[in-house]
């Protein structure tokens, strides 16, 4: 089992914006089980940092072939409109920190690895949306930077159940020293009881075919 200081660990969580609406699958879940880590990582004096993705009202700096409107605007995350703004309920506190991207990976272009180092941060417990997206590629930018990653797969969402599992399978095959863990078990570990996670033995332990994945992905809950 991988271990995890509280005392260099941080909460990241990947653009959990109201513009999630727009389709994902289970927001109002995800967005509860966010509610009560949060809730947890407070108590444990562990840093939450907040990731907002951004794309200018007036078009400046967007990715290539970003979807406009009638009005030639962006079509997601419109920094124009509430849209960009973290879900109420899990809304940023004082001391939090609250990093803007305008990119998918959370660490293209922004101070969050900055910020992870000044505070000597080894461990990201990670989740938010859209899992085969900014989640994903976020996860795998932590990675390259050393960081050990402990991804709750019940924190996350895509905008159908295939996509999501697909990623968690891509991630938890290729990031060799990820955890994955459910919002409860996590919040057991923290509290220092006994949990149950999965971690892998070698890579690309997961191999799923479109009929097996399913199947497969249910190896992640035992």
């Amino acid at each position: 089992m991988s271990t995890l200081d509280k005392s260099d660990t941080a909460l990241v969580l990947i653009d959990v914006q109201k513009e999630s609406e727009f389709g994902i699958e289970g927001v109002d879940s995800v967005v509860n089980n966010t509610e009560q880590l949060i809730a947890e990582c407070r108590k444990a004096g562990i840093p939450i940092i907040f990731t907002r993705h951004i794309n200018r009202e007036d078009t400046i700096g967007l990715s290539n072939k970003e979807p406009l409107n009638d009005e030639a605007r962006p079509v997601f995350y419109d920094d124009g409109t509430d849209a960009v703004e973290i879900f109420d309920q899990i809304k940023p506190e004082k001391g939090d920190i609250v990093i803007d991207k305008y990119r998918w990976s959370s660490f293209y272009d922004t101070s969050l690895d900055l910020m992870l180092r000044n505070m000597g941060i080894k461990h990201l417990i990670m989740g938010g949306f859209v899992t085969d997206g900014c989640l994903m590629t976020s996860v795998f930018d932590a990675y390259f930077r050393d960081y050990q990653v402990n991804l709750i797969k019940d924190m996350c969402g895509a905008t159908n159940e295939g996509a999501h599992m697909a990623s968690i399978m891509i991630m938890a095959n290729w990031v060799y020293d990820l955890a994955v863990f459910d919002t409860s078990e996590m919040i057991k570990k923290l509290n220092g009881e006994s949990y149950r996670n999965w971690e892998p033995d070698y890579p690309d332990q997961l191999q799923f075919t479109p009929e097996s994945m399913r199947e497969t992905f249910n190896a992640l809950n035992k």
